[in-house]
């Protein structure tokens, strides 16, 4: 039965939300309206505090302005009692008393200098002190000289003078003038101030709105507490319940003991089945990988072959070049050789090179390159004990093997230890040591004393990419190619390790009944190329050294090479070199294949020959998309190379036939 979602059930869904939005939505409420109170209450305290500031310059104004009036006054009464005593010391006082004024002008000028309607009334005030003081003065130097008569004459005029009306009526406008301001000053203090009560009071009422909130959320904490306890009980009686059912099925799980036995030996069986099938799909899964690194590396072993052929036919006439063909070869064989034979008899894509070969011999060999490799801090010992047994493998491969060991030997003692090389003889029954066939076998030991593995890790070490090192140190793929070396060799391989005390590789393989030696390669290269006639070739090569290569075999086979290093130049170099008469293409380049190439040209040049050459080992030669072309594989020699020049043109189809299809 459908579980079903009740009305019930809805809306305790919905309370929830409630209680959980709640909250929320309170205190966010609250937080905009303290917010809002304190921006408030700042405005309020600022223009309170501004009122109260302009307020105060106001009053100060009308002190300073009755204060200039009153020492103009009594300047004005001290210089009438000089004129009539005619004593020094009075007209002295009457000095300072007009320059004690004159520095109350000066404070009431810097006490209004902000306010521009009072401005203009000081200014004027100041001419008419300044005119005032001008006729004083003058009164007073005539008292000073004696001229009593004419100086009282002069002070009575100046008594009756404008000045005098004029200074009292500029006071009064700027008393008055600052008296308006006042007021409205005085005003703006209330206003502020009751701004100030309504924000004190506001605060008050906030402050009990988040006291009742704070009460809100207690009881909300609460509420969600009693729900948690509940909620707690219901968990504890349903682990009960879980409990009372995982006792059921243990009871009834012990009751079909013996089927459950068997069915768990059952699933081991297939489990080691599986894993044994899921070894065999990494081991080709690997060698499928390999195969494509080869591509690559076959160019680089172009190179190399080329270059020596070159170099052979220019060592007598050309020395120089035949040094700089030497050069080449070498820089290409010693970065592709050894890996491209090591990867390509992983991924058995490429068969071995084996002889027979004498172990004890092979390790004395190696003494060097093994003391060189592993470093001084580790003492290697050797233990003879092949006695003359041969094995049949190839040699490269084998030291390959070798030395990955010692260096994995190397990295379990970290640098520092004690490393055992063994050989010996040993005889097999079927069966006795993997799938090993009865007979006589020589064993390869590397033994260390380092840090040893679990038997987990010693389950999967001769997994593809497996690896116990950190990541940048180690690919996972050596002991796995060891692992294919020996088992294409009908050899097998035992690791013994222990955690603490050390690990011990034993290499099985089988011994060699007589000399058996591999087919000379080099009968390949002693043969000269077929003579052709000259033809203008158009090579198009994405790797700048195959290039070089080529055109310099195909000069020296005596054609006309045109070089092209990107396959969509190829139209245009054709149209522009109408005697072409033969197209030689990589197979894989960026952006187009050597096919899709052919393909896009323009159908005036579909009547060229076609020459694909490839270093890649799944290309095939009755592929659809190579069009019945030649394929030519990689490496190849100069001899090679002209048969194939001279099959590709002898097969040339007529360019009437391509003209008449377009």
């Amino acid at each position: 039965m459908a579980d079903t979602d009740f009305p019930g059930d809805q809306f305790d869904w919905g309370r929830a939300l409630v209680r959980r939005a709640l909250p929320l939505l309170l205190g966010l409420l609250l937080i905009g309206s303290l917010g809002a109170l304190i921006y408030s209450a700042s405005n309020a305290s600022r223009d309170h505090a501004q009122a109260l500031a302009e307020q105060q310059s106001s009053f100060e104004v009308i002190a300073l302005a009755r204060g200039f009036e009153a020492r103009v006054a009594r300047a004005e009464v001290t210089l009438a009692r000089y004129v009539i005593s005619l004593d020094p010391d009075t007209g002295r006082l009457f000095q300072d008393q007009w320059r004690g004024a004159a520095s109350q002008l000066k404070a009431l000028s810097y006490a209004t200098r902000a306010s521009g309607w009072q401005k203009g009334n000081v200014a004027a005030l100041r001419y008419a002190f300044i005119a005032r003081g001008k006729t004083l003065n003058e009164i007073g130097l005539r008292t000073t000289y004696d001229q009593k008569m004419g100086a009282l004459a002069r002070f009575h005029q100046a008594g009756k003078s404008q000045d005098l009306r004029r200074i009292t009526a500029l006071l009064d406008l700027v008393i008055k003038a600052e008296n308006d301001r006042l007021r409205e000053r005085s005003l703006a203090v209330t206003l502020a101030g009751n701004r100030n009560e309504w924000v004190g009071k506001t605060s008050r009422l906030v402050g009990l709105a988040m006291l009742v909130c704070i009460l809100f959320g207690i009881w909300f904490a609460n509420t969600a507490l009693r729900e948690r306890r509940t909620a707690r009980r219901l968990a504890e009686v349903e682990t009960e319940r879980a409990d009372r059912l995982e006792a059921a099925v243990a009871a009834r799980t012990a009751e079909l003991s013996d089927a459950y036995q068997q069915l768990k030996q059952e699933s081991a069986d297939r489990a080691a089945a599986e894993d044994h099938l899921r070894q065999m799909q990494k081991m080709d899964a690997v060698g499928q990988l390999t195969g494509g690194i080869a591509h690559d590396f076959n160019n680089m072993l172009a190179v190399v072959v080329g270059g020596l052929e070159l170099a052979k036919r220019k060592m007598a006439l050309k020395p120089e070049e035949a040094h700089r063909h030497l050069d080449n070869a070498m820089e290409g064989a010693n970065r592709a050789s050894a890996l491209t034979r090591r990867l390509l008899a992983f991924a058995r894509s490429e068969p071995l090179l084996p002889s027979a070969v004498d172990p004890d011999g092979l390790l004395r060999g190696m003494a060097d390159l093994i003391d060189r490799t592993i470093g001084d801090q580790i003492i290697v010992h050797f233990a003879e004990g092949a006695s003359g047994w041969r094995i049949f493998v190839d040699q490269h491969q084998m030291e390959n093997a070798i030395l990955n060991l010692c260096v994995n030997a190397r990295d379990a003692m970290e640098g520092r230890g004690r490393l055992t090389l063994a050989t010996g003889q040993t005889l097999l029954s079927d069966g006795e040591v993997g799938e090993c066939a009865a007979g006589d076998y020589v064993t390869v030991s590397v033994t260390d004393d380092g840090c040893g593995m679990t038997p987990e890790i010693v389950a999967r070490v001769f997994e593809p990419f497996f690896t116990t090192k950190p990541v940048g140190k180690g690919t996972g793929l050596g002991l796995s190619q060891i692992f294919g070396f020996v088992r294409q060799c009908s050899g097998e391989i035992r690791i013994e390790s222990t955690p603490g005390v050390g690990t011990g590789v034993h290499l099985y393989l089988p011994r060699s009944a007589g000399a058996e030696e591999a087919l000379d390669a080099e009968a390949h290269f002693g043969r000269a190329p077929v003579e052709q006639p000259p033809t203008r070739i158009l090579v198009v090569e994405d790797d700048a050294r195959v290039l070089n290569q080529t055109m310099a075999a195909l000069a020296e086979l005596g054609h006309l090479p045109i070089a092209c290093d990107h396959p969509a130049k190829a139209a245009k170099l054709l149209a522009s070199h109408g005697d072409i008469g033969l197209i030689i293409s990589d197979v894989l380049m960026p952006d187009m294949t050597g096919p899709e190439m052919v393909k896009a040209l323009p159908a005036r040049f579909r009547h060229l020959p076609v020459l694909f050459v490839t270093g890649y080992a799944g290309d095939g030669n009755d592929s659809a998309d190579f069009e019945a072309h030649a394929v030519l594989r990689k490496p190849y020699t100069l001899m090679a190379l002209g048969q194939a020049l001279g099959e590709t043109l002898s097969v040339s189809r007529h360019p009437g036939t391509a003209a008449a299809a377009e």
